[in-house]
Protein backbone atom coordinates (compact mmCIF):
# COMPACT_ATOMS: atom_id res chain seq x y z
CA UNK A 1 0.00 0.00 0.00
CA UNK A 2 2.77 2.16 1.20
CA UNK A 3 4.32 1.65 -2.38
CA UNK A 4 1.23 2.08 -4.26
CA UNK A 5 1.54 5.75 -2.68
CA UNK A 6 4.79 6.28 -3.24
CA UNK A 7 3.99 5.24 -6.69
CA UNK A 8 0.83 7.25 -7.48
CA UNK A 9 2.97 10.68 -5.60
CA UNK A 10 5.74 10.32 -8.43
CA UNK A 11 3.39 9.66 -11.01
CA UNK A 12 1.86 13.21 -10.15
CA UNK A 13 5.10 14.69 -9.69
CA UNK A 14 6.04 13.59 -13.50
CA UNK A 15 2.31 14.44 -14.49
CA UNK A 16 2.94 18.00 -13.05
CA UNK A 17 6.12 18.37 -14.45
CA UNK A 18 5.09 17.91 -18.09
CA UNK A 19 2.15 20.06 -17.44
CA UNK A 20 4.57 22.69 -16.74
CA UNK A 21 5.85 24.04 -19.83
CA UNK A 22 2.67 24.00 -21.29
CA UNK A 23 1.18 26.21 -18.24
CA UNK A 24 4.05 28.57 -18.63
CA UNK A 25 3.34 28.68 -22.59
CA UNK A 26 0.17 29.83 -22.10
CA UNK A 27 1.18 32.82 -19.74
CA UNK A 28 3.92 34.28 -22.02
CA UNK A 29 0.90 34.14 -24.84
CA UNK A 30 -0.94 36.48 -22.56
CA UNK A 31 -0.35 40.22 -23.63
CA UNK A 32 -1.39 43.03 -21.29
CA UNK A 33 -0.90 46.86 -21.77
CA UNK A 34 -2.43 50.46 -20.31
CA UNK A 35 -4.26 52.80 -22.72
CA UNK A 36 -4.28 56.34 -22.85
CA UNK A 37 -7.24 55.99 -20.79
CA UNK A 38 -5.16 54.56 -17.98
CA UNK A 39 -7.62 51.30 -18.42
CA UNK A 40 -5.75 47.80 -18.63
CA UNK A 41 -6.41 45.89 -21.63
CA UNK A 42 -5.82 42.16 -21.11
CA UNK A 43 -6.27 39.19 -24.20
CA UNK A 44 -5.41 35.62 -23.55
CA UNK A 45 -2.77 35.72 -26.47
CA UNK A 46 -1.75 38.31 -29.13
CA UNK A 47 -4.45 39.76 -31.45
CA UNK A 48 -4.95 38.34 -34.77
CA UNK A 49 -8.34 39.94 -35.42
CA UNK A 50 -8.06 43.58 -35.45
CA UNK A 51 -9.98 46.24 -36.27
CA UNK A 52 -9.36 49.94 -36.23
CA UNK A 53 -12.33 52.38 -35.98
CA UNK A 54 -9.12 55.04 -36.92
CA UNK A 55 -6.94 55.18 -39.77
CA UNK A 56 -3.68 55.47 -38.36
CA UNK A 57 -3.94 52.66 -36.61
CA UNK A 58 -4.49 50.76 -39.69
CA UNK A 59 -1.37 52.82 -40.84
CA UNK A 60 0.83 51.66 -38.60
CA UNK A 61 -0.12 47.81 -38.13
CA UNK A 62 0.56 47.52 -41.90
CA UNK A 63 3.86 49.09 -41.59
CA UNK A 64 4.73 47.08 -38.68
CA UNK A 65 3.65 44.19 -41.65
CA UNK A 66 0.67 42.79 -39.91
CA UNK A 67 -1.72 44.42 -42.29
CA UNK A 68 -3.29 40.67 -42.39
CA UNK A 69 -4.64 40.83 -39.05
CA UNK A 70 -7.15 43.70 -39.95
CA UNK A 71 -10.17 41.85 -40.72
CA UNK A 72 -12.37 45.62 -41.32
CA UNK A 73 -12.53 48.90 -41.85
CA UNK A 74 -14.59 52.10 -41.39
CA UNK A 75 -16.83 53.87 -44.35
CA UNK A 76 -13.83 56.36 -44.82
CA UNK A 77 -10.64 54.54 -44.56
CA UNK A 78 -8.84 53.02 -48.05
CA UNK A 79 -5.22 53.64 -47.15
CA UNK A 80 -3.11 50.99 -47.06
CA UNK A 81 -4.42 49.73 -50.47
CA UNK A 82 -4.43 46.61 -48.77
CA UNK A 83 -7.38 47.20 -46.86
CA UNK A 84 -9.90 48.18 -49.26
CA UNK A 85 -11.38 44.91 -49.90
CA UNK A 86 -12.10 44.29 -46.32
CA UNK A 87 -15.92 44.42 -45.19
CA UNK A 88 -16.80 48.30 -43.93
CA UNK A 89 -18.17 48.44 -40.40
CA UNK A 90 -19.44 52.23 -40.54
CA UNK A 91 -17.84 55.36 -39.53
CA UNK A 92 -14.88 56.31 -36.54
CA UNK A 93 -17.27 57.34 -34.22
CA UNK A 94 -20.29 55.67 -34.78
CA UNK A 95 -19.36 51.78 -35.84
CA UNK A 96 -22.17 49.14 -36.37
CA UNK A 97 -22.09 47.35 -33.63
CA UNK A 98 -23.72 44.36 -34.40
CA UNK A 99 -21.43 44.20 -37.54
CA UNK A 100 -18.44 44.42 -35.33
CA UNK A 101 -19.55 41.73 -33.15
CA UNK A 102 -20.50 39.85 -36.07
CA UNK A 103 -16.86 39.71 -37.11
CA UNK A 104 -15.88 38.38 -33.50
CA UNK A 105 -12.80 40.63 -33.26
CA UNK A 106 -10.14 39.90 -30.29
CA UNK A 107 -9.04 43.59 -30.15
CA UNK A 108 -10.94 46.57 -31.48
CA UNK A 109 -8.55 50.26 -31.65
CA UNK A 110 -9.64 53.79 -31.13
CA UNK A 111 -8.61 57.12 -31.07
CA UNK A 112 -10.01 59.07 -27.79
CA UNK A 113 -10.71 62.49 -27.36
CA UNK A 114 -14.34 62.57 -28.48
CA UNK A 115 -17.15 61.86 -26.94
CA UNK A 116 -18.97 60.59 -29.37
CA UNK A 117 -16.77 57.79 -30.36
CA UNK A 118 -16.02 57.25 -26.42
CA UNK A 119 -19.88 56.42 -26.05
CA UNK A 120 -18.67 53.30 -28.90
CA UNK A 121 -16.32 52.12 -26.67
CA UNK A 122 -18.64 51.53 -23.64
CA UNK A 123 -20.86 50.20 -25.96
CA UNK A 124 -18.16 47.28 -27.36
CA UNK A 125 -16.81 47.01 -23.61
CA UNK A 126 -20.57 45.80 -22.49
CA UNK A 127 -20.61 43.45 -25.58
CA UNK A 128 -17.30 42.05 -24.19
CA UNK A 129 -15.11 42.89 -26.80
CA UNK A 130 -11.27 43.97 -25.85
CA UNK A 131 -11.27 47.91 -26.25
CA UNK A 132 -7.53 49.69 -26.26
CA UNK A 133 -7.96 53.65 -26.72
CA UNK A 134 -5.30 56.10 -27.28
CA UNK A 135 -4.42 59.62 -27.63
CA UNK A 136 -1.54 60.68 -30.54
CA UNK A 137 -0.28 64.36 -30.33
CA UNK A 138 3.35 64.11 -30.59
CA UNK A 139 5.79 61.36 -32.09
CA UNK A 140 6.65 60.30 -28.95
CA UNK A 141 2.96 59.43 -28.27
CA UNK A 142 3.32 57.99 -31.77
CA UNK A 143 5.95 55.40 -30.55
CA UNK A 144 4.17 55.04 -27.31
CA UNK A 145 1.32 53.39 -29.19
CA UNK A 146 3.45 51.31 -31.45
CA UNK A 147 5.65 49.70 -29.08
CA UNK A 148 1.87 49.06 -27.34
CA UNK A 149 0.74 47.40 -30.20
CA UNK A 150 4.05 45.85 -30.53
CA UNK A 151 2.83 43.70 -27.20
CA UNK A 152 -1.21 43.63 -28.22
CA UNK A 153 0.30 41.76 -31.11
CA UNK A 154 3.28 39.74 -29.71
CA UNK A 155 5.27 41.36 -32.30
CA UNK A 156 7.95 43.71 -29.76
CA UNK A 157 10.36 43.16 -32.65
CA UNK A 158 8.59 44.59 -35.35
CA UNK A 159 7.44 47.83 -33.37
CA UNK A 160 10.70 48.41 -31.94
CA UNK A 161 12.17 48.47 -35.78
CA UNK A 162 9.56 50.49 -37.48
CA UNK A 163 10.31 52.92 -33.81
CA UNK A 164 13.61 53.08 -34.22
CA UNK A 165 13.39 53.90 -38.71
CA UNK A 166 11.19 56.50 -38.56
CA UNK A 167 13.25 57.79 -35.77
CA UNK A 168 16.44 58.11 -37.67
CA UNK A 169 14.29 59.44 -40.72
CA UNK A 170 13.40 62.31 -38.47
CA UNK A 171 16.98 62.49 -36.57
CA UNK A 172 18.36 62.86 -39.88
CA UNK A 173 15.94 65.87 -40.50
CA UNK A 174 16.72 67.34 -37.31
CA UNK A 175 20.40 67.10 -38.63
CA UNK A 176 19.41 69.18 -41.67
CA UNK A 177 17.77 72.03 -40.37
CA UNK A 178 19.93 72.59 -37.17
CA UNK A 179 21.06 76.35 -36.72
CA UNK A 180 18.60 77.75 -39.31
CA UNK A 181 15.71 80.25 -38.66
CA UNK A 182 12.61 78.72 -37.65
CA UNK A 183 10.09 80.08 -39.74
CA UNK A 184 6.49 80.82 -38.32
CA UNK A 185 3.97 79.05 -40.08
CA UNK A 186 0.53 78.96 -40.27
CA UNK A 187 -1.49 75.30 -40.93
CA UNK A 188 -4.95 75.96 -42.54
CA UNK A 189 -7.58 72.82 -41.37
CA UNK A 190 -10.11 74.15 -43.12
CA UNK A 191 -11.51 77.53 -45.34
CA UNK A 192 -13.52 79.22 -45.39
CA UNK A 193 -14.55 79.14 -41.52
CA UNK A 194 -11.29 79.54 -40.73
CA UNK A 195 -9.58 76.47 -38.77
CA UNK A 196 -6.33 76.28 -37.89
CA UNK A 197 -3.89 73.48 -36.24
CA UNK A 198 -3.20 74.71 -32.49
CA UNK A 199 -0.14 73.52 -30.66
CA UNK A 200 -2.19 69.98 -29.33
CA UNK A 201 -1.72 68.36 -32.69
CA UNK A 202 0.26 66.39 -33.94
CA UNK A 203 1.06 68.83 -36.99
CA UNK A 204 2.85 71.43 -34.38
CA UNK A 205 5.62 68.26 -34.19
CA UNK A 206 5.76 68.06 -37.50
CA UNK A 207 6.48 71.78 -37.92
CA UNK A 208 9.01 72.00 -35.33
CA UNK A 209 10.37 68.97 -36.53
CA UNK A 210 10.97 70.40 -40.06
CA UNK A 211 12.03 73.51 -38.34
CA UNK A 212 9.38 75.83 -38.28
CA UNK A 213 7.43 77.32 -35.72
CA UNK A 214 3.44 77.20 -35.32
CA UNK A 215 2.38 80.63 -35.18
CA UNK A 216 -0.86 79.86 -33.53
CA UNK A 217 0.10 79.45 -30.36
CA UNK A 218 -3.16 77.61 -28.98
CA UNK A 219 -2.93 74.38 -26.61
CA UNK A 220 -5.97 73.37 -28.45
CA UNK A 221 -5.88 70.69 -31.17
CA UNK A 222 -8.10 72.86 -33.08
CA UNK A 223 -8.81 76.66 -33.48
CA UNK A 224 -10.60 79.35 -35.07
CA UNK A 225 -8.97 82.51 -35.23
CA UNK A 226 -10.86 85.76 -37.01
CA UNK A 227 -9.07 86.57 -40.74
CA UNK A 228 -7.81 90.07 -38.31
CA UNK A 229 -6.09 87.55 -36.20
CA UNK A 230 -4.29 85.91 -39.25
CA UNK A 231 -3.47 89.15 -40.76
CA UNK A 232 -1.51 90.25 -37.62
CA UNK A 233 0.13 86.87 -36.85
CA UNK A 234 1.28 87.29 -40.61
CA UNK A 235 2.74 84.27 -40.84
CA UNK A 236 6.04 83.35 -42.96
CA UNK A 237 4.84 80.25 -44.86
CA UNK A 238 1.05 79.58 -45.01
CA UNK A 239 0.56 75.33 -45.12
CA UNK A 240 -3.04 74.55 -46.67
CA UNK A 241 -4.02 70.88 -45.80
CA UNK A 242 -6.39 69.32 -48.55
CA UNK A 243 -8.55 66.29 -47.32
CA UNK A 244 -11.89 65.58 -46.04
CA UNK A 245 -11.88 68.84 -43.89
CA UNK A 246 -10.71 71.16 -46.74
CA UNK A 247 -12.42 69.42 -49.79
CA UNK A 248 -12.20 72.34 -52.25
CA UNK A 249 -9.28 74.62 -50.80
CA UNK A 250 -9.03 78.40 -52.43
CA UNK A 251 -5.39 78.79 -52.91
CA UNK A 252 -4.44 81.57 -50.83
CA UNK A 253 -3.28 83.52 -53.47
CA UNK A 254 -6.62 83.61 -55.35
CA UNK A 255 -8.38 85.22 -51.90
CA UNK A 256 -8.14 88.95 -51.88
CA UNK A 257 -8.52 89.67 -48.26
CA UNK A 258 -5.05 86.92 -47.94
CA UNK A 259 -2.85 89.34 -50.49
CA UNK A 260 -0.90 91.26 -47.86
CA UNK A 261 0.28 88.37 -45.84
CA UNK A 262 4.30 87.46 -46.24
CA UNK A 263 3.53 84.17 -46.96
CA UNK A 264 1.31 84.93 -50.27
CA UNK A 265 3.48 87.38 -51.19
CA UNK A 266 6.46 85.54 -50.78
CA UNK A 267 4.71 82.18 -52.72
CA UNK A 268 5.52 80.59 -49.19
CA UNK A 269 2.86 78.46 -49.71
CA UNK A 270 1.73 74.55 -49.84
CA UNK A 271 -1.14 72.47 -50.42
CA UNK A 272 -0.29 69.31 -49.03
CA UNK A 273 -2.39 65.82 -48.05
CA UNK A 274 -4.51 66.11 -45.16
CA UNK A 275 -4.07 62.26 -44.10
CA UNK A 276 -0.19 62.65 -44.00
CA UNK A 277 -0.43 65.83 -41.71
CA UNK A 278 -3.41 65.63 -39.52
CA UNK A 279 -3.47 61.70 -39.07
CA UNK A 280 -0.95 60.61 -36.78
CA UNK A 281 0.67 57.68 -38.20
CA UNK A 282 3.90 56.50 -39.39
CA UNK A 283 3.09 59.11 -42.83
CA UNK A 284 3.67 62.14 -40.34
CA UNK A 285 7.21 61.45 -40.77
CA UNK A 286 6.71 61.98 -44.71
CA UNK A 287 5.08 65.13 -43.77
CA UNK A 288 8.37 66.57 -41.88
CA UNK A 289 10.35 65.60 -44.95
CA UNK A 290 8.28 67.01 -46.95
CA UNK A 291 7.85 70.26 -45.55
CA UNK A 292 11.61 70.47 -43.96
CA UNK A 293 12.53 70.44 -47.81
CA UNK A 294 10.01 73.04 -48.39
CA UNK A 295 10.97 74.97 -45.76
CA UNK A 296 14.45 74.98 -45.70
CA UNK A 297 15.32 73.83 -49.50
CA UNK A 298 18.56 74.51 -49.46
CA UNK A 299 19.67 71.73 -47.16
CA UNK A 300 18.66 69.14 -48.63
CA UNK A 301 19.65 67.59 -52.24
CA UNK A 302 15.78 66.75 -53.27
CA UNK A 303 14.23 69.65 -55.01
CA UNK A 304 11.54 71.26 -52.43
CA UNK A 305 7.57 71.11 -53.40
CA UNK A 306 6.65 74.48 -55.53
CA UNK A 307 4.07 76.48 -53.95
CA UNK A 308 0.65 75.58 -53.97
CA UNK A 309 2.14 71.82 -55.18
CA UNK A 310 1.33 68.86 -52.87
CA UNK A 311 -0.29 65.34 -53.08
CA UNK A 312 -4.43 66.15 -53.04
Amino acid sequence: MTTFRHLSAALWCAFALLLAPLSVAAQQHAVSITDDTGRTVQLDAPARRIIALYGAFNETLAAMGLQDRLIARTNADHWPESIRSLPAIGTHMRPNLELVAGMAPDLVLQMSGRKEAGQAVDDLHALGIPVAEFHVADFEQLFSVIARLGVLTGEQGKAAALTAQLRNRLETVRAAVAGEHRPSVFFEVRYPNLLGAGTGSIVNDIIGRAGGANCLVSDKKLERPSEEELLRLDPEVYIVQHGPMNKTPVPPDARPHFRTLRAVRHARWLVVEEACYSRPGPRAVDAVEELARFLHPSRFTLQPPAAGQGEP
